[in-house]
């Protein structure tokens, strides 16, 4: 767990705007201040950079996916934007402050990690009474739902509990704390399917009722694709994808046919489509190309007797960090 978190109070209201004004007498509408600021950052091991000169921003009031394999850099990422380490160079602002030793930001954060721990003499009811010391919005009956419905054993040792239950425990506090902004670092990979769906529907729900800013890192991305609204995928510390999730959806086509076929209607098209994956068995190919395809090009395709079958959030960072580490190896 982090530090408490607390809701910015409410803005004033403005005064009231005549019924009556001209396109140039308009106030402009505010922007958006995000809710982090990242610039050039880099964080080096040695000589390796496990976070390599990213820069990205994050809206509040939003679900945030960071996709990526083991090792690409997302934890360390998430401990460099709650303050848990340093970066070698470039900044970083959450909430318009560096996060680092700096409290009016980390009583903001709620960071929930797959190997969270806890003192060993606790319990988990320690766990949820002390959490209102930590989260200023901390919602007791919303943990006691949560509680019931993860079936937590509220007077077993910590040390003793299952790793499903352990986190569950994360999740329930990272849930129930309604932080501002609130990481989930694969907490959630001791739960079971049914428990899984649990806290996706559990998160959604609570979300819709009290809007803030969610991270979550995973790599069940099939499973939480449909909770996403954007898109941040890491490889070899390096942002590969940074989109709306709905601009994703639709944006790689797997095209199926003879290998002549599929190699003449893929090879025209290079200048505005990638290709990210080549399969292939006898005269038959299957490739996979980055882009949305336009109805005409659909329609040639058809006509040339090849089958295009859409790809899942899942097969496209597949196929896009799999294009990444080959670029990436011929590059070192």
């Amino acid at each position: 767990m982090s530090t408490p978190n607390q809701t910015p109070p409410a803005q004033p209201a403005g005064p009231a705007q005549s019924t009556q004004s001209t396109p140039s007498s308009q106030a402009a509408p505010p922007s958006i201040t995000p809710v982090v600021q990242v610039s050039g950052l880099t964080k080096r091991f040695g000589s390796f950079a496990a976070v390599d000169d990213v820069s990205f921003t994050v809206k509040p009031n939003t679900i945030y996916g960071l996709l990526g394999r083991n090792g690409a850099g997302k934890t360390t990422l998430m401990q460099l934007l709650t303050g848990q380490d340093f970066a070698t160079s470039g900044s970083i602002r959450v909430f318009g402050e560096k996060p680092v030793e700096n409290a009016r930001v980390l009583e903001q954060l709620c960071f929930i990690k797959e190997s969270q721990k806890y003192p060993d003499e606790f319990r988990p009811k320690h766990v949820f009474r002390s959490a209102p010391w930590f989260f200023r919005n901390w919602d007791a009956d919303f943990a006691e739902r949560l509680i019931d419905d993860f079936q937590v054993p509220l007077n077993r040792p910590i040390k003793k509990v299952s790793r499903g239950q352990l986190s569950a425990i994360g999740v329930i506090v990272g849930l129930a704390s309604r932080a501002p902004l609130t990481f989930f670092d694969e907490p959630y990979l001791g739960l079971d399917a049914v428990a899984r769906q649990i806290f996706y529907d559990r998160l959604l729900e609570d979300y819709a009722e009290h809007p803030r800013t969610v991270i979550l890192s995973t790599h069940l991305i099939d499973e939480v694709s449909n909770l996403l609204e954007h898109v941040l995928v890491i490889d070899h510390g390096r942002i590969l994808m940074d989109q709306n999730a709905d601009d994703i959806r639709g944006s790689a086509t797997t095209v199926v046919g003879l290998s002549r076929t599929v190699d003449a209607f893929v090879g025209g098209r290079r200048s505005s489509h990638r290709e990210l994956h080549r399969e292939g068995i006898g005269g038959l190919a299957s490739v996979t190309i980055s882009g949305a395809l336009t109805a005409e090009e659909r329609r040639a395709a058809t006509e040339a007797g090849l089958e295009l079958t859409p790809v899942s959030l899942q097969q496209l960072i597949v196929r896009t960090t799999s294009a990444s580490a080959q670029d990436f190896e011929r590059s070192a």
